[in-house]
């Protein structure tokens, strides 16, 4: 049983108030609060938020323990005040039956850093020919409701449909990577001027673009949902934005990585900038930070993508796609959008919190801090200023973008269920 008064926290970034915690739940939150026998947090005026919610992490348990783990990845997420996360299919075997995916929530019940919601594979191995068993995988204990290829595209319109109408009876996603594959086949960065003056096979944005074109025609045609992973382009904001203006049931999120980084760092040949989708142009950033903050993009997801040493520390064409992202991702968000006026932390628990969970229908999770809600917090101090130094992370990769560089923002608490995971921005 837990018993907690935060004290004077600036709650969603308003005015200092303290919240108490029972029994893993909210059960005041006001001023001047007394809880004898608590256990006093002294918040001096950080921003206290609902747990933060990824829609997409790689945990690579099974399979690729050597990347990460469902405890080191759980683990990561609480570092990084996220309270639940929905752990891709790609692992080895890859989570297309109810066996795996109950497998992989079952290591999560057992860890308990962070909830674990596992994503379903639209198709049996990532394979794009046949439908997994995506009824099987929702009836299972997990749970599932949202499905996809990620890593691949589901390129093939017939079962992309398919997919859509099949998931509407449960009212499941399909979150869709969006890369057409002969126009993506050999590429190695942003197609633009710099992969022209670098001499790197280019990845053009009308490969992301056509596929979400066409996806959201499928989903209205269905009246199902889509989810698009990892906006990277402008264009793809665009479409987005005509297909909410139709009223149709697209979704959409972006990574941090997206919001700040841009593919003039791969001048430097440095693998740890190479991630799939590629880094964009500055236009691109721009458009994205744009989108976000007007809502047309719902939501910042990780893609953590964990990967041992060997696998990035090598040249260019051969390393594999990927960045890790959950132990700064608030940060980075408070960089790109907080800092720069185009997001408040109201609005930042909306984008990180509330949306992710409403898209992935998880509940407990993404709740207001309100009395009788679940006590699933984070705290973080906004003040703070520090170099990333991946030796810290809790993540058992350390292929971050961001070594070196100096990131606001520090997680000092995280709350699951009311039992603190992190406290003074060490692991509980």
């Amino acid at each position: 049983m837990t018993h907690t008064l935060i004290r004077g926290a600036k709650l969603l970034g308003g005015e200092p108030q303290d919240v108490v915690i029972e029994n893993g739940t909210v059960s005041a939150v006001g001023r001047g609060l007394e809880a004898p026998g608590a256990d006093v947090i002294e918040a001096g005026g950080a921003v206290l938020l609902p747990g933060l919610v990824d829609l997409h992490t790689h945990l690579r348990e099974p399979g690729r323990e050597d990347s990460e783990t469902v405890l080191t990845g759980t683990r990561a997420a609480a570092a990084g005040g996220f309270t639940a996360v929905h752990a891709m299919a790609n692992t080895f075997p890859v989570a297309d039956s109810a066996g795996v995916v109950e497998q992989v929530w079952r290591l999560g019940k057992e860890h308990g850093y962070c909830d674990v919601r596992p994503v379903g594979a639209v198709t049996v191995g990532l394979e794009g020919s046949k439908l997994a068993e995506l009824g099987a995988m929702h009836d299972s204990a997990a749970g599932v409701r949202v499905f996809s290829d990620d890593g691949k595209c589901v390129d093939d319109a017939v079962i992309m449909r398919r997919a859509l109408e099949y998931v509407k009876a449960f009212d499941g996603v399909i979150a869709q990577h969006a890369q057409e594959p002969r126009l993506t086949e050999g590429a190695q960065m942003n197609e633009g001027t710099v992969s022209a003056e670098l001499g790197l096979q280019g990845w053009p944005a009308v490969a992301e673009e056509s596929v979400i074109a066409r996806d959201v025609l499928l989903a209205a045609h269905v009246g199902s949902r889509v989810h698009i992973c990892h906006l990277s382009t402008a264009g793809s904001v665009e479409i987005v934005r005509w297909a909410k203006s139709k009223g149709w049931n697209v979704t959409a999120e972006v990574t941090p990585h997206h919001l700040l980084l841009t593919d003039e760092l791969v001048r430097s040949y440095d693998p740890v900038y190479k991630v799939n989708p590629p880094l964009r142009t500055e236009a691109d950033v721009m458009a994205l930070r744009e989108a976000l903050a007007d809502g047309t993009i719902d939501c910042v997801a990780t893609d953590h993508a964990p990967h041992p040493h060997e696998d990035k520390d090598c040249e260019w064409g051969a390393a594999a796609m990927g960045m890790i992202g959950l132990e700064t991702a608030l940060s980075v968000v408070q960089h790109t959008m907080v800092d720069t006026g185009l997001l408040d932390w109201a609005q930042v628990a909306d984008r990180m919190s509330y949306r992710p969970a409403a898209i992935g229908r998880l509940e407990g999770h993404g709740r207001p801090v309100s009395p009788g809600e679940p006590a699933n917090l984070v705290l973080v101090d906004p003040a703070y200023r520090g170099e990333v130094d991946p030796a810290g992370f809790a993540s058992r990769s350390g292929n971050t973008p961001y070594e070196g560089r100096e990131l606001p923002g520090r997680v000092t608490h995280t709350w699951l269920r009311g039992r603190a995971t992190v406290v003074d921005g060490k692991l509980a």
